[in-house]
């Protein structure tokens, strides 16, 4: 009995609140979604970029001629397909595409991933075949063996539009097949692939409140790198339900701008102006702690959903609508069909208000990393709690539930640090500055063994008022040696805070100093 060391209340507690509802999900193969929309209204606009616009119709028949293409090159269910372009139409053909072959789609940038990057992510994930654009196709370190196909070379047959559906490819894919490969950031240096199925896929995009209440005819801003599998909540859970997808150029805020639904970091969606969005009326985050006062700022006008999970637990596996006037920006509790349990090191359940570490359980866990047998020992587990062949995923993620049931995210385990052999939960400490008034956003680092230093923006928000705020909340060696105001912070690839960055920033400002 793994609950045998709680009170009777908590037993019952873990099981509320840590158990989300159980739902049935309408379909389990996430494009068999969108291709009953294009045969429920094949004039609907499924995409629009810079001025182009695409139907359902059109997208479904040069997917399928995708598709077969594929399979006449030996492409099987089970199989991963390197899908290396930027934001674009032909980006979504080749992506729907290839699900329709049976394959996974293994995304990347062109335009951002270097080539070694790109020859890892080839090896890791075994593809056999490569799609792009020509523009870009130079650009592919292609190993010999391997396919390249240009989306945007003449296919050689692109149904016409039709009444019946004979000429869609009818490829066997089983919902724990593969849906996409993701590669995130290693530890080493080194990306690591991991495997998201349509089950898990479907389970996050076709139930609510995942699914974000889009409906047809929505707009739904296109704003992330594809290699990011926030990006996959954009484009399948826009086009699973009918809505237009309305792909970014270089200006961020003018898609937002015309856009019913926004998905996006907090770091991306701070750049934008609720103000100049009047038509947007819902917004969700995930992928890094979102500022309170950002929250607030957007859910005075939209339903805004503060959200969790790594890529490993599928997009997100925990959900919130925040109240501005709530007491606590909590990441909610778990999705349909999911499960969240707060461990100690022993992986025995806290009681409820104790700080633990976060796993995940549920239809949300993905299939593993690739090649890495190390790795997937030390991230996933048996499940005990579901048990019968289930598997947890330790998310490295630090929470507690509150007394109502919501859970608390408060950092991440690596981002708790020693200074001066005190232990410094670094998010705790940018939640004070963030609270300064004036203050948008704050990010604080260690800089070595005895100095913290913390980043803000805009760029007059005064630094010494900061200091005090951090010196009267917390104890003296949680406060930062220095407070840097930026007129902005800087980004990955990816639309999060890019922490090297901002160490190599002050690494250079203490040098000037000396």
């Amino acid at each position: 009995m793994p609950l045998r060391h709680l009170t009777p209340r908590d037993q019952h507690l873990f099981r509320q609140y840590g158990v989300g509802p159980a739902v049935p999900v309408p379909d389990p193969l996430i494009h068999r979604a969108v291709e009953r929309r294009a045969d429920a209204d094949p004039h609907a606009v499924a995409a629009e970029h810079l001025g182009a616009r695409i139907t359902y119709g059109e997208l479904d028949r040069h997917a399928d001629a995708l598709a077969a293409r594929l399979v006449r090159e030996g492409v099987r269910p089970g199989d991963h397909v390197g899908l290396f372009v930027r934001r674009s139409i032909p980006m979504l053909i080749g992506l729907l595409g290839i699900l329709k072959a049976g394959a996974a789609y293994v995304p990347q940038d062109i335009g951002l991933a270097p080539a070694p990057q790109l020859a890892h992510v080839i090896r890791t994930a075994r593809t056999r075949v490569v799609i792009t654009v020509a523009e870009h196709a130079h650009r592919v370190p292609l190993p010999p063996g391997h396919r390249l196909i240009a989306l945007d070379e003449p296919l050689p047959y692109i149904p016409a539009p039709r009444a019946d559906r004979a000429a869609r490819p009818d490829i066997p894919v089983h919902p724990d097949d593969g849906c996409y490969v993701l590669f995130t950031s290693g530890t080493t240096g080194r990306p690591n692939g991991v495997k998201v199925t349509h089950r898990n896929v479907a389970n996050i995009l076709l139930t609510a409140p995942g699914d974000l209440g889009i409906r047809p005819g929505d707009r739904v801003a296109q704003l992330l790198n594809i290699a990011f599998d926030m990006a996959a909540w954009e484009i399948l859970g826009c086009l699973a339900h009918g809505g237009t997808l309305v792909i970014r150029g270089r200006d961020i805020a003018a898609a937002a701008r015309t856009a019913d639904v926004v998905i996006a970091t907090p770091t991306v969606l701070s750049g934008i102006d609720p103000a100049r969005c009047p038509r947007v009326r819902t917004v969700a985050v995930a992928g890094e702690p979102c500022p309170r006062p950002l929250a607030d700022r957007w859910a005075r006008q939209a339903t805004f959903y503060n959200c969790c999970g790594p890529t490993e637990t599928t997009i997100v596996n925990t959900m919130h609508r925040h109240d501005p006037s709530s007491p606590v920006l909590s990441i909610g509790r778990p999705t349909p069909n999911n499960t969240v349990y707060v461990l100690d090191a022993d992986l025995r359940p806290l009681p409820i208000g104790e700080v633990g570490e976060m796993w995940a359980g549920g239809t949300c866990v993905s299939a593993g990393y690739l090649d890495n047998d190390r790795l997937n020992a030390e991230r996933y587990a048996p499940d005990p709690f579901l048990g019968a062949g289930h598997r947890m995923f330790r998310t490295r993620d630090l929470g507690r539930w509150t007394p109502d049931g919501e859970l608390e995210h408060l950092g991440r385990t690596d981002d708790q640090v020693k200074v001066r052999g005190f232990r410094v939960e670094l998010d705790s400490v940018s939640s004070v500055l963030e609270s300064v008034e004036g203050c948008r956003r704050a990010v604080t680092l260690k800089q070595d063994a005895r100095t913290l230093v913390a980043f803000v923006t805009p760029a007059d928000v005064d630094p010494d008022t900061a200091r005090r705020a951090v010196a009267d909340a917390l104890p003296y060696y949680c406060v930062p040696e220095s407070v840097m105001p930026l007129t902005e912070l800087p980004e990955t690839d990816r639309g999060k805070i890019d922490k090297a960055a901002l160490l190599r920033l002050a690494e250079e400002r203490t040098v000037v100093s000396r």
